[in-house]
């Protein structure tokens, strides 16, 4: 059945998400406390930036009819971070900091990852302010930083991008929060059901035990 402009406009029931509504948090690790000063800035600094997104690795098989693609590896990519740079160079700074202290260059020797490796939270709200969706990017730290150009000719401002890795991402909503409970909670229950001489009632109870096994365990809303 064909649908009108009114059936259009009133399945819009509030505002469109805009873009320009986020901001970033960057707690800056422990070996990095001489920056902490330059590190408050940079929630109000950051005017670009990305919500992370998530791909399957598949491999083709083929037994019988179509080939089909099963997924067996989730990767993430880098993301891009571009900050307004300050007249005394802060930022810039900052990262040159903690670029350094990953591979200092009087020695050149990799440090160990957990000391310098932060989680990075990404907050994306609504016109009113309100926050919608939020996600934390988990033991990131900057891999690249771009040159600043000098020129005699231009009046602009700096603009440091800077690109950082992570080992994966959460979905801080409430949403997200509920599903891996569910998700876990039919996790238990199958694999009680699926037991030798197993019955429902133990796997339900293996279900319930599930769930209270994720509900203590530390949940950062970041509110």
């Amino acid at each position: 059945m064909a649908r009108t402009l009114n059936d259009f406009k009133s399945s819009f029931s509030g505002d469109l998400a805009r873009t320009s509504r986020f901001d970033v948090e960057i707690p800056l690790p422990l070996t990095l406390i001489p920056y902490i000063k330059s590190a408050r800035r940079l929630n109000y600094r950051c005017e670009v930036a990305n919500l992370p997104g998530r791909t399957f690795a598949t491999t083709e098989q083929k037994t019988y009819g179509p080939i089909e693609k099963h997924p067996y590896l989730t990767t993430y990519n880098d993301i891009d971070l571009t900050f307004i740079v300050d007249d005394d160079m802060q930022q810039r700074l900052l990262f040159d900091g903690w670029l350094n202290y990953i591979n200092p260059t009087y020695n050149y020797n990799m440090r160990y990852k957990e000391n310098y490796a932060t989680t990075l939270t990404i907050n994306q709200y609504n016109v009113s302010n309100e926050k919608t969706y939020a996600v934390s990017l988990m033991d990131a730290y900057p891999v690249s930083m771009n040159q600043l150009d000098l020129d005699w000719n231009g009046d602009g401002y700096h603009k440091l991008t800077v690109t950082f890795a992570y080992t994966y991402w959460k979905n801080l909503s409430l949403q997200a929060l509920g599903m891996d409970l569910l998700d876990a909670g039919l996790d238990s229950i199958a694999s009680g059901a699926g037991g030798l001489g197993g019955s429902i009632g133990n796997a339900v109870s293996s279900g319930f035990s599930g769930i209270a096994d994720s509900i203590s365990s530390p949940i950062n809303f970041n509110e």
